[in-house]
This record gives C-alpha cells, structure tokens and sequence, in this order.
C-alpha cells in the first residue's frame, strides 16, 4: 500500500511537468522561431521480490517478480521542425529555410537563434529585438568568407568605396549576404551572414529570447553560411513562425489531466485500504 501511495505521487509530479511543458508550448504558439517540447516518461527502478531462475530437468525456468515503484520524467524534448513561414516584406526579416541558427552576439559570448526579426540600429549594425548583434563575415575579392565572426554592419564597405558614392538600398539574398545598391547604380556584397549548426540540436541549452546556446551534449558549433553542407537556405521579407501544433497540444492537455486524475485515484484508494487496515480492530 505504501508503494501505490509513493507511486501515484510520482504519477502526480510528471503529469504536472506535462502540463507545465504543454502548457509553455501553447503559450508560445505564436511566438516567432518557438520550437516546441514534449515530455518522455520512463518507470523507476522495480522492486524484486523474486529472482528470476533458468530451466533443469526436472523443472522448466521462472520469471522474476517485481513491483514498479512508479515514474519519473525521462527527457523533454525540443522539436526542432520547420515552422510554417509568416510573410512580412521587411527586408531584414529572415527565415532559414532547413537547417540551422542564427548566430547573435551576447556580450562576450554567442548563443543561437531561428528567429529572425531583425534591424538595423542607429549605427548600421543588425540586431536583434533585444540588441543582441547579428553576426557574419567579411567577404574577399571573389566574394568568399573570410576570418572569424564579425557584426553584420552596413558601414563596412565604406572604406573601399570611390569618393562621393553613398549607400542607396539593400537587399539579403538566399546565400546570406547582404548586397547593396550604390548611387553609382554598381550592386556591391557588403558581408554575408553566418549560420550555425550542431550534430545535436536538442542538446542546447535554452537562454530565453528564443535562443539557444552550446552544451556539453549540442556538440560543439559548425559555422558556416547558408546553404553550405546541411544548412537552409535563407529568406528575406519573412519569417519562422512557431512550429506549435494547437490540436496535438490540446491532446496532450487532456492526457496530463487524465495521468494526473488517475494518479490522484491512486492516492485517495491507497487512503481508504489503509484506513479499513486501521479499523480492523474496530
């Protein structure tokens, strides 16, 4: 009796973290770059009462005999699926098609992103709602990426160009990079954004503002750009939508509430065998 006591608190606690996860995801479904989670349940250890033994010639073999000793939250796990596309016509609205994070500067570290509502401040430089700066590469004669990670600048052309030509529009084409039309009507690649990649993606760590950064398990980061080896392709005047599935989370609701019901039951029937147990007397 007290192991169906223990057990069905255990019931309590992981429909209750089901509910918190399924919840969150409901509370994002409309949240730009959200990729949803789902919990894994996994039983705990079983009490043995009796070993299991093999076969002899006079006697066949036995099973063991064991008593679960309830459940306990395995896993939550994020699924990093595409999330359908919200049409903006920003330019600097991004989406990555595939595979793949941006890569924002927080301080002295960066952490990783799908969403891509981004600006440019007052400085030229791309950014993030929250200010994190947006990062990329410079580009070299032939066009290619080159050094190390740098912010995403509109100015960073501006020492090579000829005397008088200003800066008129730009655009980010599907490769990433950020191409700008000059008053002397000459298209000029400024730099090309970067993307990040993990052999396992739901080994980040959240950080809030939807974004991720590098754990012992993520593996360590791939930088690159768009479209090179298994990263998407990226679009402008776009953006990711959250890939919450309202009616399999409503399911799931349903189902942390029955878990939760049934193991309350448990409780509440456990109650009553002890308290005939105590009454016998009576």
């Amino acid at each position: 009796m007290l192991r169906s006591l223990f057990a069905g608190i255990s019931g309590l606690r992981v429909n209750q973290t089901m509910l918190d996860v399924t919840g969150n995801n409901i509370a994002n479904a409309n949240t730009t770059g959200f990729k949803a989670s789902t919990t894994v349940f996994a039983d705990t250890l079983s009490q043995q009462l009796t070993a299991a033994s093999g076969g002899n010639a006079e006697r066949g073999g036995t099973n063991p005999i064991e008593i679960g000793l309830g459940v306990q939250l395995a896993a939550t796990m994020a699924n990093f699926g595409q999330g359908s596309a919200q049409l903006t016509n920003r330019p600097t609205d991004l989406m990555l098609q595939g595979d793949g994070f941006f890569v924002l500067r927080d301080g002295a570290a960066n952490v990783y992103s799908r969403a891509g509502a981004f600006t440019f401040d007052q400085s030229g430089v791309l950014v993030a709602p929250n200010g994190m700066r947006v990062q990329g590469y410079a580009l070299d004669g032939a066009g290619l990426p080159t050094g190390g990670p740098i912010d995403v600048d509109l100015n960073l052309i501006d020492g090579t160009l000829p005397a008088g030509v200003d800066l008129t529009s730009y655009s980010i084409g599907p490769d990433g990079k950020l191409r700008g039309v000059f008053s002397d009507g000459v298209q000029r690649d400024i730099c090309q954004l970067a993307v990040a990649d993990f052999t396992n993606p739901m080994g980040l760590e959240k950080v809030g503002d939807t974004a991720y950064r590098e754990s012992a398990n993520s593996g360590p980061v791939q930088l690159g750009v768009a479209g090179q080896g298994e990263r998407g392709q990226m679009i402008a005047g776009r953006l990711e939508m959250s890939n919450v599935d309202l009616s399999a989370e409503f399911t799931n609701l349903i189902l942390a509430q029955r878990g939760f019901q049934a193991s309350s039951r448990v409780i509440t029937t456990s109650d009553q065998v002890l308290e005939e147990l105590v009454n016998i007397k009576r």
